[in-house]
């Protein structure tokens, strides 16, 4: 059998498996995320049915479906809800790195793995996934809460924090020079700076360059103008997410609206994908070792995420359920926790570093769906009433 009908035969019988698995999510009320990644793990290195020949179409495919998801989230706001929902949560970004950063490194140290995986492990623990967690949002219909304006502000700190932090660590695990990891640095600071001024100042401009009445050109234009976004802003040590977020960001009016509707199928599709990579290039007999680990370090930044999204939701003013929901959904980790632990491993640190990450972000990923649908339970909106109105009878008394 020739590779490209090898190719076809894998990826037609996997995005088959993909849509059962969907319908059967669909119809007993739960995120499709775990099923996918479930499926990845059964299909990749080590698992029941390897594939062979489509492992490369999948990896592009999980780096378009990123993309993607973080444009779609973008094209949800306007520039200024964007600077506010910032400027709102700067504490909220501090807190997050403080609880979260933490934990990470110290289990590091206390592994004995010394301080460079300790600041590597550091970020793996740190930032949540975007790509996750829009693909939660979406399935459970909470695009439009009021909450997500805070969820989404907190991922966007993350992810541009992450501009200063991947070239830090760089440095840091290659040992580079001050002056090196120094104009590193400043390449990356400049180009987040430039994509979010054109985003903030010119977005209008940028939207004229599109017309909301051809759709063919829509499509092409803004997912061609996305993919070249991100893969510069890439190239520059920044993440192609924050790239693909801005350029939703600047799209504005019935260009920005009609460009979600001609583009969601394209997410669907991609962001399954990306679930499904993620567990293909996973191979379950490396995480045994590991497992219990990183299960103890997942529970305890679970925990601290759930506190963040709390916090930040209450600072925002958001109701009791409001801040429940936001704690829960921030706790999947994903993309960034995978890069960081490879950047580390391929330059010597820790080679434990990263069969550890990829069982803590799996263990996260198909827990955080699971925990997100939480908030919805009768049981629980009932204990958070009556612990309302055990709380307000306190005060009145």
């Amino acid at each position: 059998m020739s590779e490209s009908t090898l190719l076809l035969i894998e990826v037609g019988a996997l995005l088959l498996a993909l849509g059962l698995l969907s319908r059967f999510a669909n119809r007993v009320g739960i995120s499709a995320i775990p099923l996918f990644l479930l499926a990845g793990l059964a299909f990749g290195h080590g698992g029941a049915l390897p594939l062979s020949a489509s492992e490369g179409f999948f990896e592009t495919g999980s780096e378009i479906g990123v993309i993607l998801l973080l444009l779609m989230l973008g094209l949800e706001y306007t520039a200024g809800e964007l600077v506010e929902s910032l400027s709102r949560s700067r504490a909220a970004g501090l807190l997050d790195a403080a609880l979260n950063a933490t934990p990470g490194a110290l289990f590091a140290l206390l592994l004995g793995w010394g301080p460079v995986a300790a600041i590597a492990l550091a970020g793996v623990t740190w930032v949540s996934s975007s790509g996750v967690i829009a693909g939660v949002l979406r399935d459970l219909g909470r695009l439009g809460n009021r909450e997500t304006p805070t969820i989404l502000s907190v991922l966007v700190i993350e992810d541009l924090a992450m501009a200063f932090y991947l070239p830090i660590l760089a440095a840091v695990v290659i040992g580079a020079g001050l002056l090196e990891g120094a104009t590193t640095l400043v390449i990356a600071v400049a180009a987040v700076c430039a994509i979010l001024y054109l985003a903030l100042r010119h977005g209008r401009q940028v939207s004229r360059l599109f017309t909301a009445t051809h759709p063919e050109s829509l499509l092409l234009g803004v997912l061609g103008l996305t993919i070249l976004v991100a893969g510069v802003a890439q190239q520059v040590n920044v993440s192609a997410a924050v790239g693909a977020f801005l350029v939703g960001i600047a799209l504005s009016g019935q260009v920005a609206h009609s460009a979600e509707e001609l583009l969601s199928p394209l997410r669907d599709l991609f962001a399954a994908i990306f679930f499904v990579f993620f567990g293909l290039a996973t191979d379950p007999v490396d995480m045994l070792p590991v497992l219990l680990p990183a299960a103890l370090l997942g529970i305890a930044t679970m925990a601290t995420k759930v506190v963040t999204g709390y916090l930040a939701a209450r600072r925002a003013g958001m109701g009791v359920p409001g801040r429940w929901r936001a704690g829960f959904a921030l706790t999947p980790r994903g993309e960034f926790s995978i890069v960081i632990a490879g950047l580390a491993v391929g330059s010597g640190v820790e080679p434990q570093l990263a069969p550890l990450a990829t069982a803590y972000v799996l263990i996260t990923v198909v827990a955080g769906p699971l925990l997100s649908r939480i908030p919805d339970t009768a049981w629980f909106r009932t204990a958070v009433r009556r612990r309302g109105d055990a709380q307000r009878a306190a005060a009145s008394g």
